[in-house]
């Protein structure tokens, strides 16, 4: 029983890593194949108590050139990993960074209304912020021990 047990979480815990690897991987894609992309839109709708640092990245080009690498190649590289199980304790923190400065730059808060359409209402807690949360889980569970590239490095280390 107790095996049994064992191996839902292992699953349960590798469909979380690959579904939130899909969608950082797809989000990353996306971006790098759009040649007119950029994150400028998305800083300048900042309007949380971060608000002044999203703002002042949208006024330097070099920090705003360096905000779109980081958002195409961190999810592109951040999503691969995580559905490879690679480095994924590593990943699992880099996306859970990304995610909570996204959430930070556009909090679900009240009195704060955004241009761009959004899914539904949503008030402090949103898809992004659940996601973070849901990658912090994967990091502290010591993923990497469940069905991934990290298990099979770690097997070969041993042999």
């Amino acid at each position: 029983m107790n095996k049994l047990n064992l191996d839902a979480k292992a699953i349960g815990l590798f469909l979380l890593r690959v579904l939130i690897g899909w969608h950082l991987l797809y989000e990353g894609l996306t971006k790098l194949m759009n040649p007119t992309w950029s994150s400028v839109g998305f800083l300048k709708a900042s309007q949380g108590p971060f608000s002044w640092f999203f703002l002042a990245i949208t006024e330097n080009k070099m920090m705003l050139g360096i905000a779109d690498v980081v958002n195409e190649w961190g999810l592109t590289i951040i999503g691969l990993a995580l559905i490879l199980g690679l480095f994924t304790r590593v990943s699992a923190y880099a996306g859970m960074f990304l995610l909570l400065t996204y959430y930070l730059c556009v909090p679900p808060l009240v009195g704060l209304e955004y241009a761009a359409p959004s899914e539904g209402n949503y008030l402090v807690v949103n898809k992004t912020l659940i996601e973070s949360a849901a990658l912090l889980v994967m990091a502290l569970f010591a993923t990497e021990n469940y069905l991934g590239l990290d298990l099979l490095i770690r097997r070969k280390k041993v042999e």
